[in-house]
């Protein structure tokens, strides 16, 4: 049975840092700093009302392409990051993990999706964008920038790929985080291509998204590392160990 100095030395040394966990934190952080810089650029041009050449060019161009066969293909495609779709997987996710005692895991999903869609609708107060004024687009009536779609849909399918890494390990973790980038990229495309939003409301719902989703990550994590620093402190009192 463990003794409460070998707790205490097994809490130290799990709150050392390893060089690979400061190599992670790290490219977080740039990576977070890089996100908030290229939003804040997007969002300066649209608030200041000035064009954007790639909006102009995408919208267009993906549109070239129509047919009905690839209209139907980005129907479905944007059907998957919307609430119809989202809303439900959400609620099984939420159910399966609490069933399995993930509590933390379903918190994390939790404050990450249900962040993302207040941190989006009050963006779109905020910069009030109207959408592409289109004739053969069906536009939605609210504001158009950042893409809920894309920044929501990132949030909630990234988040079930990490949450995936953790119990299953990398070799699960890896092929559904790749798969988690892709599907929010081309559910921003089928945004574009249906007329629904300008190319930089898809880049700065992608950024946001990802943002958000770092913030959440780093805030899950730092709890970990603080009970770890606490428990390694002298005169912490760690957990009864239950007996053998």
């Amino acid at each position: 049975m463990p003794t409460e100095p070998t707790q205490r030395r097994e809490a130290a040394t799990s709150a050392k840092l390893p060089i690979s966990r400061v190599v992670v934190v790290l490219v977080g952080f740039v990576t977070l700093l890089a996100c908030l810089a290229i939003f804040g650029a997007i969002a300066q041009d649209v608030h200041n009302q000035e064009a954007i050449a790639l909006d102009a060019i995408m919208t267009p161009l993906l549109h070239s392409y129509a047919s009905p066969q690839l209209d139907a293909v980005m129907w479905a495609i944007t059907t998957l990051g919307s609430t119809f779709v989202v809303g439900p997987l959400f609620v099984i996710a939420e159910v399966a993990l609490l069933r399995v005692k993930r509590r933390r895991e379903a918190l994390f999903l939790a404050i990450a999706l249900i962040g993302s869609v207040i941190m989006n609708g009050l963006l779109k107060l905020v910069f009030q964008r109207p959408r592409p004024d289109l004739p053969w687009a069906k536009t939605p009536l609210d504001y158009s920038f950042p893409s809920g779609h894309t920044m929501n849909s990132l949030v909630f399918y990234l988040a079930l790929a990490l949450i995936a890494w953790i119990i299953w390990g990398p070799r699960v973790g890896i092929p559904a985080t790749i798969g988690a980038l892709i599907l929010a990229v081309l559910i921003g495309i089928s945004r574009i291509y249906l007329g629904a939003h300008y190319f930089s409301d898809v880049v700065a719902g992608f950024i946001a998204g990802l943002a958000w989703l770092l913030i959440v990550s780093a805030g899950f994590d730092a709890g970990t590392w603080v009970e770890h620093w606490r428990m390694a402190r002298p005169g912490a009192h760690p957990p009864p160990v239950a007996p053998v």
